[in-house]
């Protein structure tokens, strides 16, 4: 009783008016199978229709309030509403028939029941649907709405063009376009597929578009790009749908749409790892992620959250980095502990102690000092961090008998020109070292392009840039570098941990280039301005370190294929021809730490290949 009075306290005016009209519809469902089966004044029937006409809709009336179905919103309703309704109401049903068969209270003949259920079925749903179609009426395109294309008509297509049209949106859902020539000139959530994208300039001129909506969550960059520059030149707004990891399995709404990005169009056809492999040899292990509060780190935590590991440790060596870490996994909701290590890599006493206390046994190595001009100027905290740092890691995994480290390291370390691609390529040479001197641990590095997103990347001082007015500041005209998605390239480190046997250097398909000076027109455009005439773009010459373009491998007939068709890998050793012990390494290495002045020249003694 009290779940019932609880139920009729939360109504609102609207819900018990449709309770109210439940119960007359019903009993005139009830009218209706009596009349038809029986005759329209049903005299000797009269103490049974009344009844029936009494009891069954209060039944009804009684379960759907029971069950929450006067505090939906009719507007909003979707299929799972009208689901939920079909099936209260057969309950309700089989409650009335329950209730007579005990209490014998009316005769109600088998014809007349039929009746009755399909009546009030079709009289109560209709009533329901007759919401949803006045809000359709009332909320017809007036010139405050946007007349909206919606490309992509699966499943997130549809879900966003019935959002669209249940709620009150400046969007006006038109037509669908979709290059599933099975689904042109189809009828999806009540809109037209209206042609391809092939067509998509001529369609949205001839029904004036004003905005598209890109629904298709696992579109690549090309894609996208395609779409944005058929459309940027006709001044129409176009929205995206997150990819399917960012959606990562809530629901499609207006609210998840998003401004087009610059990832968007330069990302590629996500590399998909094999993630039995990958959990084989993380599920169930302690995993140290050095570096865990940077960009490639903190993405490294969140794909081995997944993997099941026995617990994590976040090494970092700031402490606020680590802390909004730590914040942001709250909401995964994951029974896997992760401990938070504040740390530096190079102290050797801190780190002996992680691996005293912990005994790691699968690392993931992402601490660096990445930022190329910095380090030119600062060659010996280049080699202490990113060399010194990653002896101490290495040599520690190894006399603590860790199954595996990934060292992440940097298409810079090619032929190197900058100290810090200089130090990765140590770093690089070192772990060669470590891997002859513990074999029993798996040694591997991972080698890959800029990032876009993360710290120290070049799209947020072009987004400052343009903010303030410009000029945006391009290097060097032809200036080219590989790009590649956080999460793309922390899954190529995963699977590298996967396929490493030690003493590989994993590489991957980074496709084309891409040029800079394209990349900041682009990034200019996406936020409204025309380049070269609202905001201008200079050429500041290439710093110190720099290079035009990177290189990928020091050897191309070194380089073989993997499992992983988008994965390539090369001997850690490749591209020197006399490998460097630890007897030629760490006594140089030590004096350029305790001789700063002598850091640059000691770092070209150990580096010949690098030419500053």
């Amino acid at each position: 009783m009290n779940s019932l009075k609880d139920s009729w306290r939360r109504l609102s005016s609207r819900g018990l008016v449709i309770a109210l009209l439940d119960f007359l519809l019903l009993a005139l469902a009830v009218y209706f199978g009596y009349a038809l089966r029986l005759g329209i004044v049903i005299p000797q029937y009269v103490t049974d229709w009344l009844h029936v006409m009494c009891l069954l809709p209060l039944v009804c009336v009684i379960v759907f309030a029971l069950f929450g179905q006067y505090n939906t919103i009719c507007l909003h309703a979707g299929t799972e509403d009208y689901n939920k309704f079909l099936w209260l109401y057969i309950v309700s049903i089989l409650a009335f028939l329950m209730i007579n068969s005990v209490f014998k209270l009316a005769v109600f003949p088998r014809t007349s029941f039929a009746i009755s259920f399909f009546a009030g079925l079709f009289l109560c749903g209709g009533l329901r649907f007759s919401w949803l179609m006045a809000k359709s009426i009332h909320t017809r395109p007036g010139s405050e709405r946007q007349k909206t294309l919606i490309i992509g008509a699966g499943e997130a297509g549809a879900f966003l063009a019935r959002d669209l049209m249940r709620n009150q949106s400046e969007l006006y859902p038109t037509g669908f376009v979709d290059d599933d020539v099975s689904k042109i000139g189809r009828h999806v959530s009540g809109l037209r597929v209206l042609g391809s994208t092939a067509e998509l300039r001529s369609i949205a001129e001839r029904y004036g578009i004003q905005v598209v909506l890109i629904a298709i969550p696992s579109a690549n960059g090309q894609k996208i790009r395609k779409i944005y520059d058929t459309l940027a030149p006709m001044n129409i707004q176009v929205r995206i749908l997150p990819s399917l990891r960012e959606l990562a399995g809530g629901t499609v709404s207006v609210s998840r749409l998003r401004k087009v990005r610059l990832e968007d169009l330069l990302g590629r056809e996500p590399v998909r790892i094999n993630l039995d492999a990958s959990m084989n040899y993380i599920q169930g292990r302690r995993v140290l992620i050095t570096g865990a509060g940077g960009s490639i780190g903190s993405e490294i935590v969140r794909q081995v959250i997944h993997n099941s590991p026995a617990e994590i440790f976040a090494l970092g060596h700031g402490e606020q980095s680590i802390y909004l870490l730590l914040e942001g996994l709250a909401k995964f909701n994951t029974n896997i502990p992760v401990h938070p290590v504040i740390a530096d890599v190079a102290d050797q006493t801190a780190i002996r102690d992680v691996f005293e206390k912990f005994s790691p046994e699968v690392i993931f190595h992402a601490a660096a000092h990445k930022h190329v001009p910095l380090m030119e100027t600062c060659p010996r905290e280049a080699m202490r961090v990113n060399d010194l740092g990653t002896r101490t890691i290495a040599r520690f995994a190894g006399m603590f008998h860790a199954q595996r480290m990934v060292m992440i390291s940097t298409d810079k370390a090619v032929n190197p020109s900058s100290v810090m691609g200089a130090t990765k390529r140590l770093a690089e040479k070192i772990l060669e070292n470590e891997q002859r001197e513990f074999p029993e641990t798996k040694f591997m590095a991972v080698r890959f392009g800029n990032v876009l997103g993360s710290r120290g990347s070049v799209i947020p001082k072009f987004e400052e840039q343009i903010a303030s007015g410009g000029p945006v500041t391009v290097t060097h005209p032809g200036m080219k570098r590989y790009f590649m998605l956080i999460p793309e390239a922390v899954s190529l480190v995963v699977q590298a941990g996967a396929l490493g046997h030690g003493g590989e250097i994993f590489v991957l398909n980074m496709g084309e280039p891409v040029v800079i000076k394209d990349m900041a027109e682009l990034l200019i455009r996406l936020c409204g301005y025309e380049p070269y005439k609202d905001i201008d773009i200079v050429f500041s010459g290439i710093r110190p370190g720099e290079k035009l373009y990177e290189e990928l491998f020091y050897d191309e007939n070194a380089v073989h294929g993997t499992l992983h068709p988008k994965i390539y890998v090369s001997n850690i050793k490749s591209g020197q021809n006399e490998p460097l012990t630890p007897q030629d390494i760490n006594p140089l290495l030590e004096r350029a730490l305790t001789n700063p002045d002598d850091a640059l020249g000691i770092l070209k003694q150990l580096v010949p290949e690098f030419r500053a």
